[in-house]
């Protein structure tokens, strides 16, 4: 077998879908049994740091989840391929899938855009 070289390798992966690159990232964690998470770092809070309630309030990264597509399923994967980048199988997988993450880590703006928009579709959105 021939050995690919790092930027066949990257070509590769950039003709994958992001499905297909999820189930390949699962593959090879389970083979070489290593996690492919990006290291986190604790965050220690300062003495008199501010009660948790405060600290949401000025929470400015929100994570909209679908919770389910509702009797309009095909409006609301219309409205899933608009506002992400997926195509009509991946896009129709996270709806099958519900409860999902659809757009992670968008600013408060975004977040409420997203949720009325996919519930004008007939979707259930939760946003945190």
């Amino acid at each position: 077998m021939a050995k690919l070289s790092t930027d066949e390798l990257l070509d590769a992966f950039k003709e994958m879908t992001l499905l297909e690159l999820s189930d390949f990232v699962k593959q090879f964690e389970d083979v070489f049994d290593v996690k492919a998470a990006a290291p986190v770092a604790a965050a220690v809070a300062p003495a008199g740091a501010a009660p948790a309630a405060e600290e949401a309030a000025a929470q400015d990264e929100f994570d909209v989840i679908l919770e389910g597509a509702g009797d309009k399923k095909i409006q609301v994967i219309k409205e899933v391929r608009t506002l992400t980048s997926l195509g009509l199988k991946e896009a129709k997988d996270l709806v099958d899938g519900a409860p999902k993450p659809l757009l992670e880590k968008v600013n408060k703006e975004t977040a409420d855009k997203a949720k009325e928009a996919l519930e004008k579709a007939g979707a259930t959105v939760t946003v945190k």
